[in-house]
């Protein structure tokens, strides 16, 4: 029998919910130490997606392997960094407090310690400093910082750039290359279609199914032959 292909491998995965499609029919290959975004419109199913490849939802149909393991067997080597507007910032613990948070039931260090990870994502000086105190683009670096000390080979990023000023912006995207230069595999979904998806290496469009899959000028090529053939039809 072949070895199992590396890297996180989804096959034919469906959802609905209340009787709803959510998702059909997706399948795609993450590659360790690839950098790829998930676009797609509000309510293309997103979010949705990331909590199934996570093992956090199951799905209707389909797999998702890790290195030809299920999921479910292996939910820890998989980190999920959820939107921001779905943590209590008010909470009252510190940037330290809020990254150990990343640690629990964990058997084995992630690539970094608390200390670690906020030294990377820029907020070393501000370990002390309480949630309330930070800004938009602190909080989308204390979330990452909290997925970076958990043990995971897989970071599924859930619009880590929304609704941050463009500085703080690259300085996540640089951070997320690092990471992926370093052999970490990283799923970043956005709403980013302009150049900001020239950072990654692959561009997943979603929509239900996935509509493109490929560099950002090939997706972009992809997109713009749907729309020339919709104005021709139309």
């Amino acid at each position: 029998m072949p070895p199992a292909p590396p890297g996180l491998r989804v096959c034919g995965l469906s959802f609905h919910y209340g009787g709803q499609r959510v998702l059909h029919q997706i399948t795609f290959q993450l590659r360790p130490g690839s950098l790829t975004a998930l676009v797609g419109p509000n309510g293309a199913g997103k979010s949705t997606l990331l909590h199934l490849l996570q093992g956090q939802l199951q799905p209707g149909t389909g797999t998702v392997e890790l290195d030809g393991t299920p999921v479910r067997r292996c939910r820890r080597r998989i980190a999920l960094m959820p939107q921001k507007g779905e943590i209590d910032w008010h909470f009252p613990i510190t940037v330290a407090e809020f990254a150990r948070l990343g640690r629990l039931a964990a058997s084995r260090a992630g690539c970094c310690d608390v200390d670690g990870a906020l030294q990377r994502v820029g907020l070393g000086s501000m370990a002390g400093r309480r949630l309330d105190q930070l800004s938009g683009g602190q909080q989308q670096r204390a979330l990452l910082a909290r997925t970076l000390v958990q043990p995971a080979e897989v970071l599924l990023l859930d619009e880590p750039c929304a609704a941050i000023d463009p500085p703080s912006r690259q300085q996540l995207l640089d951070l997320m290359r690092q990471l992926s230069d370093a052999g970490l595999t990283l799923l970043v979904s956005s709403h980013d279609w302009g150049s900001a998806l020239n950072a990654y290496d692959r561009v997943l469009v979603l929509d239900q199914a996935l509509r493109a899959d490929g560099t950002p000028d090939q997706v972009r090529q992809a997109l713009d032959d749907v729309t020339m053939g919709n104005h021709c039809c139309g």
